[in-house]
């Protein structure tokens, strides 16, 4: 298995995630890191500012034409910009693009949802050339369709559909929440596929947290790999979810009954 890591961060401010890029910027300096990165919270925010109505089914946003634009200019255009400076001004040299870029992605659409695809394949030389080159890409959750269309793409699905497609050993998914919690509520420190599936089913996994779950499970292509769900926002986050297996919920490919954690 390859020894990248993937992250995914959410696309709040520079100021909410300097911990966390320091932490990306320490870990860079002697691991190969891909970087994508969402926005979720500053596309509705800028969709109310523009009057745009906006609508979520199974937590995935239902986009149309006048969504897209402004989800694509707040994720390729700000989000993207503001990570890679941010993370220059620590010293690594990243280089932002979007899954449109060099037909970086392979995607196609999901029916009923408007502008939205969800990641099928990647190219992967280019990734590779970047890395080679000692560069840490950041990508934006866009990728064309099937009929060479621009969507949005969930920035979770993203991140999966790379380190599957690198064989990545690891996956973390930093969030706003500090794991998959179960029936009573409380953390779970482990979580098996079939045990996701049940959760689902049953409601208790429910809204945003689907799609991480789905993405978690995709991510999981090679025998030992293993996925984090973990809180952005905690102490050494990003430290803790590679090394800290009682923090956050982690998700591998062979794991035997989860336990659970207050």
């Amino acid at each position: 298995m390859s020894e990248v890591l993937v992250i995914k961060l959410g696309g709040t401010t520079i100021a909410e995630q300097r911990q966390v890029l320091d932490e990306i910027a320490a870990v860079a300096r002697h691991r190969p890191v891909v970087l994508v990165h969402g926005g979720g919270r500053r596309i509705s925010e800028w969709l109310e500012r523009l009057g745009v109505p906006s609508r979520f089914e199974n937590g995935l946003r239902v986009t149309d034409a006048a969504a897209l634009e402004v989800a694509a200019a707040v994720l390729r255009g700000v989000v993207n910009s503001e990570l890679v400076a941010g993370l220059r001004d620590l010293g690594v040299d990243a280089v932002g693009l979007s899954g449109v870029d060099g037909g970086l992605l392979i995607a196609e659409r999901i029916p009923g949802m408007g502008l939205v695809a969800h990641v099928v394949g990647l190219r992967r030389d280019l990734l590779d050339a970047i890395l080679v080159g000692g560069q840490v890409p950041v990508v934006a959750p866009l990728a064309r369709d099937e009929q060479g269309i621009v969507c949005n793409v969930n920035a979770d699905d993203v991140a999966a559909g790379i380190a599957a497609g690198l064989g990545a050993r690891q996956l973390v998914l930093l969030t706003d929440v500090d794991g998959v919690r179960g029936p009573d509520g409380t953390r779970l420190a482990t979580l098996t596929a079939g045990e996701a599936e049940a959760l689902i089913e049953s409601g208790v996994i429910a809204g945003g947290m689907v799609p991480k779950i789905r993405a978690a499970l995709a991510a999981l292509a090679w025998e030992g790999a293993e996925a984090v769900i973990a809180d952005s926002g905690a102490p050494h986050a990003l430290t803790r979810a590679l090394d800290d297996p009682t923090f956050g919920t982690r998700i591998t490919a062979t794991r035997a009954a989860h336990a659970g954690v207050a």
